[in-house]
């Protein structure tokens, strides 16, 4: 009874610690107009505040998750953990736009700690079988949930308290992690071996500069120079990361990680999913605000149905993936994104939430449940201990680069439409909402296509079993 009451207590610290850094990518954004009044924030510069945090944790995910594969899970997961915490605090008590930016940032760098080594710990943590599958699909279900429930949280607090909650709500959360984490998370020694600094320093600046560049396509082109030279930076970088891993003796990422057929598909899936899912909550936040004139906070329960969706999809995939294999779900759940996608390609000005929205949010939470657990099953599976940790990373990475490349391409296109109805044109409110609406529903068309190449790619990549391991444990399980 007492092992097992620890294995729950573990899969709570896991699974929070999870959501916790997945939802900071989301719920500082219902706080953003309260943000630049408070703190004087000029447009250009409010960006920052939700791109100083995704920078780093981009960039910094391969370190950190390799830094728990090499210095120990747990601590590095505590430590994490504990960064996170007080970048929060000192982030909610900040007085001017420059505080906040780095607090921003020093909050990224401890999520890119915390969210590989998470992932880790469960294999550390809980034996083949029953747990392992709970927490793998609860795991799943904060990754593909958690920014639904930021959008949620961020309204209630910011309606209720404080923009300065949306940051200072972390705090005890963190702490109670930390506190908890050496009592029910197993300890891992580490591995010998030292940090690969030259490849951390190119992959972490190329990271850096490529989610740069492709945020800054929101506000300017992808013609701006500045634009170019930092994407064209960023890709140069990461081709000197890949030239260093082949010529060092302790690479910071062995590629022999992409030589499984299975991993590389999940991880290229995983980049797909995130590309859509980012652009799906950003499009519809202003879809559901500007349009429909919700509320911060209505417009943050407007995505409850997503969210719940997502966690209980995930759970029953994870009863079935053992007898079926990840190819199904996964080419299964492409095809229903693919049709969620498309149904919010026909939204018009007049839409309402229940007939057009709703049935959208629905369909695409089982798709992304179909995909999430099957292919974080699949990218970790296999891999040798000492390298769990970087395919958690990359993992994370995938879907972090993809939501920033999905976002930049589709933003751009929706914004190019939304220009172009509007030129020539009187521009009443009726004829604005008309316009941003087909912007978005343009963006939505080529996500359809998106969702159509990974279904393609499962097909075709994916193998129709899965691996033996996870078999094994996920049949135990049944």
């Amino acid at each position: 009874m007492t092992k097992s009451r620890n294995l729950t207590f573990a899969l709570i610290v896991i699974a929070f610690a999870q959501l916790m850094v997945v939802l900071d990518t989301t719920i500082v954004n219902v706080a953003l107009p309260s943000i630049q009044r408070a703190l004087r924030f000029n447009s250009t510069d409010l960006e920052w505040v939700v791109n100083g945090y995704s920078l780093a944790f981009g960039g910094l995910l391969l370190l950190g998750g390799r830094a728990g594969d090499l210095f120990g899970r747990r601590r590095m997961f505590i430590a994490g953990v504990l960064l996170f915490a007080g970048a929060s605090f000192a982030g909610g008590i900040a007085a001017t736009s420059t505080w906040l930016i780095v607090a921003r940032v020093i909050q990224g760098a401890g999520g890119a700690i915390v969210a590989p080594t998470a992932l880790s710990l469960i294999a550390d943590t809980f034996a083949e079988g029953a747990a392992r599958n709970r927490a793998l699909g609860i795991y799943a279900g904060a990754a593909g949930g958690g920014g639904a429930v930021g959008l949620i949280l961020g309204g209630l607090i910011v309606n209720y308290l404080s923009w300065r909650w949306v940051l200072f709500v972390n705090v005890p959360i963190a702490a109670a992690l930390a506190i908890a984490a050496p009592r029910v998370l197993a300890a891992s020694e580490g591995s010998s071996g030292r940090l690969d600094l030259p490849g951390a320093a190119a992959v972490t600046a190329g990271m850096t500069l490529l989610v740069y560049g492709l945020s800054r396509v929101a506000t300017h082109s992808w013609s701006d120079s500045a634009t170019v030279a930092t994407l064209g930076a960023g890709a140069a970088l990461l081709v000197l990361f890949v030239l260093i891993e082949l010529r060092s003796k302790q690479p910071l990422m062995p590629l022999k990680l992409f030589a499984s057929r299975n991993r590389t598909g999940a991880f290229a899936l995983r980049m797909l999913a995130g590309s859509t899912t980012l652009a799906v909550l950003f499009f519809l936040t202003q879809i559901v605000q500007n349009v429909l004139g919700y509320s911060p906070l209505k417009a943050g329960f407007a995505f409850l149905p997503l969210g719940i969706g997502v966690v209980v999809t995930a759970q029953v995939t994870s009863r079935l993936i053992g007898r079926i294999g990840p190819r199904v779900p996964i080419t299964l759940g492409a095809l229903i994104v693919a049709g969620g996608l498309l149904w919010l390609s026909r939204l018009t000005d007049h839409a309402t939430y229940i007939a057009g929205i709703l049935p959208a949010l629905v369909i695409l939470s089982i798709g992304l449940g179909l995909i999430f657990f099957p292919t974080t099953v699949v990218a970790i599976s296999g891999a040798a201990r000492n390298e769990a940790g970087l395919a958690s990373a990359v993992l994370n990475v995938s879907q972090q680069l993809g939501g920033s490349i999905g976002l930049a391409v589709l933003g751009t296109l929706a914004a190019n439409v939304t220009k172009n109805r509007l030129l020539n044109v009187p521009p009443t409110h009726a004829v604005i909402n008309q316009a941003i609406i087909t912007g978005f529903t343009s963006a939505f068309e080529i996500g359809v296509v998106v969702a159509l190449v990974g279904f393609v790619l499962a097909l075709f990549v994916i193998g129709v079993r899965a691996p033996r391991p996870v078999a094994q444990a996920l049949s135990e399980a049944a």
